[in-house]
């Protein structure tokens, strides 16, 4: 099957819940290639965790901004922007349509809204955030940017060392330069980009991401994981953040055994799912798709064409 103008396509969805498979799909149907959507799988050797695909899906499909940088190295929502207009531009070469599926919603709406004008990370400066207690920055960033400060998650380090870097940086609050996000797109004539979601019922949804976190361990996590920390894992405070990676950290310290660990990545990930929804739903213009339990993908693909085939209706 043909695709109509090779404009992108876009699919998300949580965690679990099915977006590869179906984004195989559809790239085999339309004459595809795939561009991640995800900040972790980004990264060499962060394999089993991050669900990332195997030899034979890749041979089967080509896949995009998978495996391009080292864990001694940052990734930036700009970086993705720039390997995806370079993967974009490739795969149209080629006649062929781009695919995004992921559940990073930072880079969607990177992608989508531009990236406004935060300034690149300072290290020195970022180094000694990092050193200050958590309440010492969250005051400095009440103080600075009230709103980020109501509104930012106050028990993520990581976010909150960004928004007080950026206050100190430029002197003007994260939540100004965010607001550039919010403006029409640069091309008000052209048609609105529709990011398909893939929603399951919670109870479905939380299975299937159980069972993928007990399949991780089992398909070598935490051999995976102490490999890693040999590479310089532990120095990547991003790539220490993807699911399972820290607590099995943790368990290889000796800090909880392996059930309590299988059990609270299970917990974790369910709570990150969550919050994938509720991001998606106020920060991106998803066209939501509910998937049955047992739905093959090749079904959710179907759904997807014949909305790509008659874009008025529904």
């Amino acid at each position: 099957m043909e695709a109509a103008g090779r404009s992108p396509l876009y699919l998300t969805g949580p965690t679990a819940s099915g977006k590869s498979a179906v984004a195989l799909v559809l790239a085999e149907q339309l004459g595809g290639e795939i561009i991640s959507v995800d900040s972790m799988q980004v990264y060499r050797g962060l394999d089993v965790g991050t669900a990332k695909p195997d030899p034979a899906v890749r041979a089967r499909v080509p896949h995009h901004l998978i495996d391009v940088v080292d864990l001694d190295h940052p990734f930036t929502a700009a970086d993705f922007v720039r390997l995806a207009q370079a993967a974009v531009e490739l795969i149209e070469r080629r006649g062929r349509q781009p695919i995004f599926c992921g559940g990073t919603g930072l880079y969607f709406k990177a992608w989508l809204a531009g990236l406004g004008s935060a300034p690149p990370p300072d290290p020195a400066l970022r180094a000694r955030l990092e050193a200050m207690p958590l309440p010492a920055l969250l005051e400095e960033l009440r103080a600075g940017d009230p709103e980020t400060f109501a509104r930012i998650d106050r028990a993520n380090p990581r976010r909150v060392v960004r928004a007080v870097e950026v206050l100190r940086l430029t002197g003007r609050p994260w939540s100004a330069l965010r607001a550039a996000w919010d403006a029409p797109p640069a091309d008000p004539a052209g048609p609105a980009p529709v990011v398909f979601g893939l929603r399951r019922a919670p109870a479905d949804l939380r299975a299937r991401l159980e069972a993928r976190v007990e399949a991780m361990f089992a398909g070598g996590l935490v051999e995976e994981t102490r490999h890693l920390l040999t590479r310089g894992l532990s120095g990547n405070r991003v790539a220490l953040q993807a699911l399972g990676y820290r607590q099995v950290a943790e368990h290889l310290r000796g800090e909880r055994d392996l059930p309590a660990t299988v059990a609270l990545v299970k917990r974790k990930t369910w709570q990150f799912a969550r919050r994938q929804l509720t991001w998606f739903r106020h920060q991106l213009p998803v066209r939501w798709l509910d998937v049955a339990p047992d739905e093959p993908p090749e079904v959710t693909a179907e759904k997807i064409l014949a909305v790509l085939a008659h874009p008025s209706s529904g």
